[in-house]
C-alpha cells in the first residue's frame, strides 16, 4: 500500500463547515492524528485508527504521522480551522526539515495541505465584515515566543491602523496576558475602538459580544474565543437583528466619523 499524508482543517466547529475535499480525504484515511478534541470530531469507523495526543506534542505528533505514512498508511493530520493558521501544517514541515538522516523516505512522501475555514474568517462572517480592509492576525500565546515580541507587534499593528484578529487570547495557564494586551491596545487605539469577542463560532456554545476597548475585560475571552479589534474606520450598524460590524473598503479617515456602539 502506498502511503500519504494530508494535513487538513476541520473548520471552526460545525460539520457543515468541513469542506467536501477534507471529508473525502477523511473517508480514505487509515489513521487520523491530532489534538484529542479535534480527533474526536472525526467519527469512528471500521478501518480507521484515531491517534489523539496532548496539545503541546505537536512535533512528536508530526513525526508519528510522517512515519506512519512512510510505513504505508494513509494518514490525515487534523487541526481546527485552517491547518496553516497557528496549526499543524507548520509543525509537520518543521519535523520534516529537521528529520534525521536515517529517515530520508519522509522527503519522498506524498504530502498535501488542505485548507479549512479558519476561526478568524468564521468570526468575521458571523458579525459582518470587520476584516473588510487590511488586517493582521496575531497569536497572543507566549508559549513559543516572548511576550515582548507580542507587545511590539500589537503596538506596530495599531500604529499601522490594521484591523486585528487574535488567536489564543487567554487560558488558565496564561490568565494575565490578555489583560496586558488590552492595556496596550487602549493606549495605542483609544477606549472607543470596537472589539468583537466571538466564542465557539458555529457550535451550540457560540457567544458573540460587540463592545469597545474601554468596556472590554479580560474575562470576556478564553481559548475558544477569537477576538477582533477594528481599525479606526470600523463601524457598527444597528439593525433588526444583531449588530453588524464592518470595515469600509476605502481609507479616507477625514471623511469618517469616530466609531460608536449603541
Amino acid at each position: 500500500m502506498s502511503g500519504w499524508l494530508k494535513i487538513v482543517g476541520l473548520g471552526p466547529g460545525a460539520e457543515t463547515m468541513v469542506t467536501p475535499e477534507v471529508s473525502a480525504v477523511l473517508a480514505q484515511a487509515t489513521d487520523v492524528v491530532g489534538y484529542v478534541p479535534y480527533v474526536g470530531r472525526v467519527p469512528a469507523r471500521p478501518g480507521l485508527v484515531r491517534h489523539g495526543s496532548d496539545n503541546r506534542e505537536e512535533i512528536r505528533r508530526a513525526e508519528h504521522a510522517l512515519q506512519m505514512a512512510a510505513d504505508g498508511h494513509r494518514v490525515v493530520v487534523v487541526s481546527s480551522g485552517d491547518p496553516g493558521v497557528f496549526a499543524m501544517a507548520a509543525a509537520v514541515f518543521e519535523a520534516l526539515e529537521n528529520s534525521a538522516p536515517e529517515t530520508p523516505d519522509w522527503r519522498s512522501l506524498d504530502i498535501q495541505v488542505l485548507p479549512g475555514i479558519s476561526a478568524m474568517l468564521a468570526a468575521s462572517a458571523r458579525v459582518g465584515a470587520p476584516l473588510g480592509h487590511d488586517f493582521c492576525c496575531i497569536n497572543l500565546s507566549d508559549n513559543l515566543k516572548p511576550w515582548t515580541l507580542i507587545e511590539k507587534r500589537l503596538r506596530l499593528a495599531a500604529e499601522a491602523d490594521f484591523a486585528m484578529a487574535f488567536y489564543n487570547p487567554r487560558s488558565k495557564a496564561r490568565p494575565e496576558g490578555f489583560g496586558r494586551a488590552l492595556t496596550v491596545l487602549r493606549e495605542a487605539c483609544g477606549a472607543q475602538r470596537l472589539i468583537v469577542f466571538a466564542r465557539a463560532v458555529s457550535t451550540a456554545e457560540e457567544r458573540i459580544q460587540v463592545t469597545t476597548l474601554g468596556e472590554a475585560t479580560p474575562d470576556m475571552a478564553d481559548m475558544r474565543t477569537l477576538v477582533i479589534v477594528g481599525s479606526s474606520l470600523t463601524r457598527c450598524i444597528q439593525h433588526a437583528g444583531d449588530p453588524l460590524v464592518y470595515t469600509p473598503r476605502f481609507y479616507a479617515p477625514c471623511s469618517v466619523p469616530s466609531e460608536t456602539v449603541s
